[in-house]
């Protein structure tokens, strides 16, 4: 599996069966966009900066939505959660989505902006890898974010929607999330990872180059 970060919240997750991009962004943002060429689309929430999906393949499956998706081998599970801490009443709802592929889970928690609930963690389940937004403002902050680590605990961390060159939305960048989970990270332009290689005990934490 090959994992690759275009800034925000945006990935592309390349498995065996297929390949999958959440939350594609608008250039609005001031980082250049990912040209959509995948097979499944992610959207945690409607905001400019997570839906651009304009440009996608007419055969690509688009998921907006909390429930139980399939297509080409590769699970997806939507979770209902909030963008903010306040049930959603400042900035509306979010997507968590759980991806299965190559025998591997991945958590990619869109906006989120809250620790989770006890039936989200629930759902959300064991996961090898979790996408967590650490930038605050708009989402969960650095020392949020590690409660959520604590909450999930995964094998591999990788931090998104922060700030970094060229975007012009208001974030930390992720210093403060580093500082807070304790753990030297692996610096990375794409990061491979097999079942293999998963950690066997103490977490990775992986920071993308920008």
């Amino acid at each position: 599996m090959m994992i690759t970060w275009f800034g925000q919240s945006c990935f592309r997750i390349e498995a065996k069966e297929g390949s999958i991009l959440t939350d594609p962004f608008s250039k609005d943002i001031g980082l250049k966009p990912p040209r959509i060429k995948d097979d499944i689309i992610t959207v945690s929430h409607q905001h400019f900066d997570h839906n651009n999906v304009g440009e996608a393949n007419p055969e690509a499956f688009i998921i907006q939505n909390p429930g139980e998706y399939e297509k080409q081998g590769i699970a997806v599970r939507g979770i209902a959660s909030f963008h903010d801490n306040k049930q959603g009443v400042e900035r509306g709802p979010n997507t968590i989505y759980v991806f299965k592929a190559e025998d591997m889970t991945v958590a990619h928690l869109g906006d989120l902006g809250h620790v989770l609930t006890d039936a989200q963690i629930e759902a959300v389940g064991d996961v090898d890898m979790v996408l967590i937004p650490v930038g605050g403002t708009y989402t969960i902050d650095a020392k949020t974010a590690a409660q959520v680590i604590g909450q999930i605990e995964p094998k591999i961390i990788v931090p998104m929607h922060y700030k970094v060159p060229g975007l012009n939305v208001d974030l930390d960048g992720p210093e403060k999330f580093i500082k807070e989970m304790g753990l030297t990270p692996e610096k990375t332009d794409k990061f491979k990872i097999t079942k293999k290689l998963l950690p066997a005990e103490e977490m990775k934490l992986v920071i993308f180059s920008f």
